[in-house]
């Protein structure tokens, strides 16, 4: 785990050999809470066998994997917290590995959080699952990127029917916008985990130009 005073928390598994790209995994929250972030907060255990699936397929391949934690868990409004927090962890991960090709996976918060920062420049695709996405999340920062949205169609806590609508807009905008619909999945990921994983690696090494 690395920490700084001025930045989140986040854990990287490194790849094996030069490193050609990065995915950076992103769990969710909560709308509102400046509870701080906990290891152990379930949103958080929840993404890591999508890190770990990740990273044993892609590392030989030049695939480092960055898992964020937020300092706090809410969204928080106006003041968009996990936003500034992976902005954050992007220049890190630059700093680190210079200008190579980035991916988002990001889960309900966090697949918003990861549709709101597409417009970094080494972003070229996102992974959304199950996300939180209001009608008044914009579509413009995706201009170029690659979306992937996949939502659970017996999901209660955020909705099919808005994702679908997203994907609506952003086509025309992303350069390929895929929509898949989970069906009898929750918004826990946990009737279909292989389904999920599968697919959210599979799209992801694909943006990256990884997968074999």
């Amino acid at each position: 785990m690395t920490e700084a005073a001025t930045g989140p928390s986040y854990v990287v598994r490194p790849s094996r050999g030069e490193t050609r790209a990065v995915a950076v995994v992103l769990p969710g929250g909560r709308a509102d809470s400046f509870d701080p972030t906990h290891p152990r907060h379930l949103s958080g255990v929840r993404m890591i066998p999508f890190a770990r699936m990740l990273h044993r397929r892609g590392a030989d391949a030049g695939l480092a994997v960055w898992s964020v934690r937020y300092r706090v868990r809410g969204w928080n409004g106006e003041e968009m917290s996990p936003v500034a927090d992976v902005r954050w962890v992007l220049t890190e991960a630059q700093k680190r590995h210079g200008e190579i090709p980035v991916v988002l996976m990001g889960h309900s918060m966090g697949g918003r959080t990861a549709v709101r920062v597409a417009d970094d420049a080494n972003v070229v695709g996102v992974v959304a699952l199950a996300p939180w996405l209001p009608k008044s999340e914009p579509v413009d920062q995706l201009r170029g990127r690659r979306l992937l949205i996949a939502h659970g169609t017996l999901d209660r806590v955020t909705s099919p029917r808005a994702s679908q609508r997203f994907a609506a807009r952003a086509e025309g905008v992303a350069a390929q916008v895929t929509f898949v619909a989970v069906r009898g999945e929750t918004h826990a990921m946990m009737l279909r985990p292989a389904l999920w994983h599968r697919l959210a690696t599979d799209h992801a090494l694909a943006d990256l130009g990884l997968q074999r």
